[in-house]
């Protein structure tokens, strides 16, 4: 019973989603399938094979390698704050940002990170259906994060059109950092986590398919490269690349703790009206039919949509260190399907992230595609997270 509940999940999710398409007739359904049927494959090979999980460890390996040299900097600068057990999320996941940049800025310097769009863009491409660009994009959203993956490509979004723009800021709501990884799995199984990473790719990408579909002619499926008049020496691409990113981290910042601090406001103004309510309590109870949907039964059902609502109205941090200390007393498939749910940055916040990065790389007039589209942007984040928590739950029980 409770897998067929996991399988009507699927469907009921993907419904939603098509409904709420302003663009129905031109979704494009095999390449939705398509998707489908690779999430699946991926899923499988993921959870049952040992060369599955080998492969994503390396992967990320890579990456934690990348956030390691990032804190050397950082360390040179602040280093009584990196010498804590814990630190902070502005050094942790934002101050990174500045080494990642300058990395991949150099990769596109000479050339290399425009191959790698371009051909593994065309591979992912001829999956989604999508254009290569933003097919590469979900790629890198696996261990890069929206910030720092916007951040890569801003060359190639200054000459894109707003409606291929509104596709990346729908798309960004899917995805983690390789900053945090490791914070992460300190909470919660890493298992969940890896296989999460690429299930958001896929589904950022079915999504953006239903809610933003776009036609781009072969003219326009190209990857931008920068003249030679446009391009500037070694030197001073690397030191632009350094500022970009201190800019970008001071407008992240700021975007956090508004949208943090308007969190707590409101939960103020709520629990005057009503004792101990929240905005957290209220998205719990209206996720609560998607929990079922997961597969899940009775209190297991009303603890994963309270996770839910504080994911939504927080951070996924939060929830995480709740779910820690339950972890012994649920069930696999709980735990499964919670931790998937949990592994992205879709919540209020990072609508405020990606308007931030969109801002400091475009500039205010093209940002506001971003602020006219909230509601799609927050449609993706869900339905991301629910469709790869609903995947995942298909194959643990």
């Amino acid at each position: 019973m409770y897998f067929l509940l996991n399988v009507v999940g699927v469907l009921v999710v993907m419904g939603l989603v098509y409904l709420c398409s302003p663009n129905k007739r031109n979704v494009k359904w095999k390449s939705i399938l398509t998707l489908l049927v690779a999430e699946l494959a991926i899923t499988w090979f993921m959870l049952s094979t040992k060369i599955g999980s080998w492969i994503i460890n390396k992967i990320a390996s890579f990456f934690t390698w990348l956030i390691a040299c990032a804190n050397e900097g950082i360390s040179f600068v602040f280093p009584s704050v990196m010498a804590n057990e814990h630190v902070d999320f502005f050094f942790s996941a934002l101050m990174p940002i500045i080494f990642i940049i300058t990395f991949f800025d150099i990769l596109t310097y000479f050339g290399i990170l425009t191959w790698i769009i371009d051909k593994v863009g065309w591979v992912i491409s001829k999956i989604s259906g999508l254009p290569k660009l933003e097919s590469f994009f979900s790629i890198q959203m696996m261990f890069l994060g929206n910030t720092e993956a916007l951040a890569v490509i801003r060359q190639q979004m200054t000459v894109l059109k707003e409606h291929r723009l509104l596709t990346f800021g729908i798309m960004s709501m899917s995805s983690i950092s390789g900053s945090i990884i490791g914070a992460y799995l300190t909470m919660v199984p890493a298992t969940y986590v890896f296989v999460a990473i690429p299930l958001n790719c896929f589904n950022a990408l079915l999504i953006a398919n239903m809610l933003n579909p776009v036609e781009v002619s072969k003219e326009e499926d190209i990857v931008y490269v920068p003249s030679k008049e446009e391009r500037k020496d070694f030197f001073s691409t690397i030191s632009n690349s350094m500022l970009v990113g201190i800019k970008m981290v001071i407008v992240i910042m700021a975007m956090v703790i508004g949208y943090v601090a308007l969190t707590a406001g409101v939960n103020g103004i709520l629990g005057f009206i009503v004792k101990g309510l929240t905005i957290q309590k209220i998205f719990s109870v209206i996720f609560s039919p998607f929990a079922f949907l997961l597969g899940l039964g009775g209190d297991d059902a009303m603890y994963v949509a309270q996770l839910m609502g504080i994911k939504l109205a927080t951070n996924e941090f939060v929830a995480m260190m709740d779910l820690k200390g339950k972890l012994s007393g649920l069930a696999p498939h709980t735990v499964a399907v919670a931790v998937t749910f949990l592994t992205s940055f879709a919540n209020f916040s990072t609508v405020g992230m990606i308007y931030g990065t969109f801002n400091s790389i475009l500039g205010e007039d093209k940002s506001n595609i971003i602020g006219k589209n909230v509601w799609k942007l927050l449609v993706s984040g869900v339905g991301v997270s629910l469709l790869s928590a609903m995947i995942v739950g298909l194959f643990v029980w």
